[in-house]
């Protein structure tokens, strides 16, 4: 095997070296469905945890009060357990006026029969504020849901509340003024406690349509993030809220930009915040099975319609403008790429580990489904957060007589479409005799 970058060691490598790669060694040990690096003792989590002076900086909440590392609360466990027996994590983002706060009261006042524990880094409510004691962290609601405040430490919190998690449905963590959510999701990798009692179930977005429009059109100096873009760029589910205040015109305006910034995510439309509570639920983001259903599912001839449909739609102003926001804005978008014939693995490893040496900072997001010469009926899946890459061998097998298409997706910040997908084409088996899609 091709030796490839530190960066993409195989899942559940605990100490990255040079020589390890993303795709799987044909010596490596299988436990359960993902590779371990045979050199070195292995830790029970699957994603390549983020440089540890990276988070700290990053993180808008200190990763220890004490500066020691998030390892200083590691515990010892009795077993790796499995995502069902993990308290669900909802993360809340989205820009400020976009109804966080008025989301947050909801949960906390209304009688919706679910036990949420929501977690604020800063906590402007004012119902918050009228019931916090500088004494205590935790907050009991008398709807069954609980409120923990988190000034310091999330790591900590997490490790004090995890013995009062079978009190709860889930915990809804929500990330004031945070744009990027990759330092929050590599909390819950770096540490095996937490990381063996919580698991991610996805990423929410609250947006207002009329000024999400607004933000999304500001010129920013070159090189800098627009964050309300990027916080639907990372998003499993969007919320349009506020929608008593927008009209038709608007409305369809903003969800043309979405799709465009971030095709896969799930538009759910409401007013003041108020949403089924199990639309916050289940979402299974980043449940490696549940994406392989939906990108399987994904057209790209779908997705290539919509880019010929908003060019067509010259006379349509809304049109106009969120094309232009998408390319001359915010550069932030996503695409998908196939292949019908079998990848070399070999040269798919050398293609990703060179694409996030280049653009691991604007890659937000990465998902895949692989067919491998050489690998059989073994189907293999991987999705990612920036540089933080889950690759695993998939429970389920190509079947005989189902199209064995690799599918790869990637939503980011001025990513190179017609760059990237020729660098994926040199991984095709017999590439001289594939089309492109």
């Amino acid at each position: 095997m091709t030796a490839a970058s530190s960066l993409l060691p195989p899942t559940r490598c605990a100490h990255p070296r040079p020589g390890c790669d993303i795709s799987p060694p044909r010596d490596a040990d299988r436990r359960g469905n993902g590779y371990r690096c045979q050199a070195r003792t292995p830790a029970p989590r699957r994603l390549l945890p983020l440089p540890q002076d990276r988070v700290i900086r990053a993180a808008p909440v200190s990763a220890l009060a004490d500066g020691s590392g998030a390892g200083a609360f590691e515990e010892e466990e009795e077993y790796e357990k499995a995502d069902s027996e993990k308290l669900a994590v909802t993360v809340v983002t989205g820009f400020l006026g976009s109804g966080k706060t008025t989301l947050v009261n909801y949960i906390l006042r209304e009688q919706h029969g679910k036990r949420i524990c929501v977690i604020e880094n800063e906590f402007g409510a004012a119902l918050v504020k009228e019931n916090l004691s500088s004494a205590e962290e935790v907050i009991s609601m008398d709807n069954g849901c609980a409120c923990c405040t988190v000034r310091g430490d999330l790591v900590r919190a997490l490790t004090q509340l995890k013995d009062r998690k079978d009190s709860f449905d889930l915990v809804l963590l929500e990330t004031t003024g945070l744009a990027d959510p990759a330092p929050i999701l590599a909390t819950f990798t770096q540490n095996w406690t937490i990381s063996n009692n919580y698991r991610i179930d996805g990423v929410l977005c609250l947006t207002f349509p009329r000024p999400f429009l607004d933000l999304s059109c500001q010129v920013r100096p070159e090189g800098t993030v627009n964050e309300a873009v990027q916080q639907v760029a990372f998003a499993d589910r969007v919320l349009l809220n506020k929608l008593d205040l927008v009209d038709k015109g608007e409305l369809g305006a903003v969800k043309t930009l979405i799709q465009e910034v971030n095709a896969f995510a799930e538009l759910i439309e409401c007013q003041q915040s108020r949403v089924p509570v199990d639309k916050l639920m289940d979402m299974n983001a980043f449940s490696m099975e549940r994406f392989q259903e939906e990108i399987a599912e994904y057209d790209l001839e779908e997705d290539a319609a919509a880019e010929e449909c908003t060019d067509e739609q010259e006379g349509a102003r809304e049109g106009q403008k969120a094309k232009k926001r998408k390319h001359d804005i915010s550069g932030v978008g996503s695409f998908a790429l196939q292949s019908e014939h079998a990848l070399d693995s070999q040269l798919f490893n050398r293609f990703m580990v060179q694409l996030l040496q280049r653009k691991k900072e604007d890659l937000y997001r990465s998902k895949g489904v692989l067919c491998f010469e050489g690998e059989g009926d073994a189907k293999y899946i991987f999705q990612g957060v920036h540089e933080q890459i889950q690759f695993e061998q998939s429970n389920t097998k190509w079947v005989e007589g189902e199209p064995r298409v690799s599918k790869v997706v990637f939503i980011g910040r001025d990513l190179d479409r017609e760059e990237i997908e020729a660098a994926f084409r040199t991984c095709i088996v017999h590439a001289q005799t594939a089309h492109p899609h």
